[in-house]
């Protein structure tokens, strides 16, 4: 697997293996600069978590229980895909838009869908416009759901950058508030305080794991966690735009050919995620079988229903890419259940 790695992704002989993590033991993949960094780009993990505290859900954890999931030894799972608007994208855009002033023409941003649902709930809470650009590739379920929270929808293009160029182009005309998805620091804060609930309520985690699109989540969790947890990125193979980062130095655009593409299918990194997650952050990639199986698995084994980028950091562990030890305390965040139940139910 050494093509896959670049000698960036490396830190004290630890590599970012792109098939598969095996270690015993692990030597923490650190850099101790990335909170740091974090704030000097204006990422506040304490300061979006006292903002925001009164609007979102602190969503709860669960163990997985030894051998569910196919798994050995039980997981914790933080339940992100139980907060308002169907992910934890609502926490970026309750700490944008309270942060800042919202004119009368409201929000706008563009979306393959969790965004979009989350700036419209958003919206209605605070009783303002909102109009949301989606690329063809978004899932009905979404688009709906943002109708249905009040929004004016435009569906644009074929992916996410379409959809994006013509929602930067109306706000310029419009006066609107663009909420970034990923890539802006009040997004990231606000998203930081998934991993500022982690830590209190597991304080001894060793790792945790979670799914990478644009990288505003994970650089969130980032900059709240401290140096000592691992941090394990995990991406669609056929959406890996952090390990496309790893291997060229900096974020460079990727193909999109995913099933989780509607949530995960940013085309190329943000520059304020990597700017955090560079030296920190050891990415994983997953086929997209593995992503459909830990789906059904997390329906079947815990009773969750989850759209196929919540399943994507799970499917690290439910595949083998990631092999925690066995004393290993493991956080998995499961993101987000946007998504049409109807195929999870087994039919004989």
């Amino acid at each position: 697997m050494e093509d896959f790695v670049n000698p960036q992704c490396r830190r004290d002989h630890v590599m970012c293996d792109a098939a598969r993590m095996d270690h015993d033991p692990p030597t923490p993949f650190v850099d101790a600069s990335s909170t740091v960094r974090a704030h000097e780009l204006g990422v506040e993990p304490d300061s979006a978590m006292a903002r925001i505290a009164p609007w979102v859900r602190r969503t709860p954890i669960v163990e997985s229980g030894p051998g569910s999931l196919g798994l050995q030894q039980s997981v914790v799972m933080k339940l992100e895909c139980l907060q308002h608007s169907g992910s934890f994208k609502a926490r970026g855009s309750f700490n944008s838009a309270l942060a800042l002033e919202v004119p009368d023409a409201g929000l706008i941003a563009a979306s393959g869908g969790n965004h979009g649902l989350a700036v419209a709930f958003v919206a209605r809470a605070l009783g303002v416009p909102a109009e949301i650009f989606v690329p063809e590739a978004s899932s009905a379920v979404k688009v709906d759901g943002i109708r249905r929270l009040g929004a004016t929808v435009n569906v644009v293009g074929a992916l996410y950058d379409d959809a994006r160029l013509a929602c930067v182009e109306r706000a310029a005309a419009s006066g609107a508030l663009d909420i970034h998805p990923y890539d802006a620091p009040l997004t990231v804060s606000g998203q930081a305080t998934v991993g500022v609930e982690i830590l209190h309520q597991v304080p001894d985690l060793d790792t945790v794991i979670v799914a990478v699109g644009g990288g505003g989540l994970v650089a969130g969790i980032t900059a709240a966690l401290p140096d000592r947890v691992r941090i394990i990125g995990v991406e669609p193979t056929g959406s890996s735009c952090l390990m496309s980062a790893c291997n060229s130095g900096g974020p460079v655009d990727v193909e999109i050919r995913s099933v989780a593409a509607d949530s995960l299918g940013a085309k190329r990194l943000g520059s304020i995620p990597w700017s955090i997650i560079a030296g920190r952050v050891e990415p994983v990639v997953v086929p997209d079988e593995a992503i459909v199986r830990a789906r059904q698995l997390l329906w079947d084994d815990v009773g969750i229903v989850v759209e196929h980028g919540g399943a994507t950091a799970m499917a690290a562990l439910t595949s083998g890419r990631y092999q925690p030890r066995p004393d290993e305390k493991v956080v998995v965040v499961v993101c987000g259940s946007n998504t049409d139940p109807s195929d999870l139910v087994r039919r004989t």
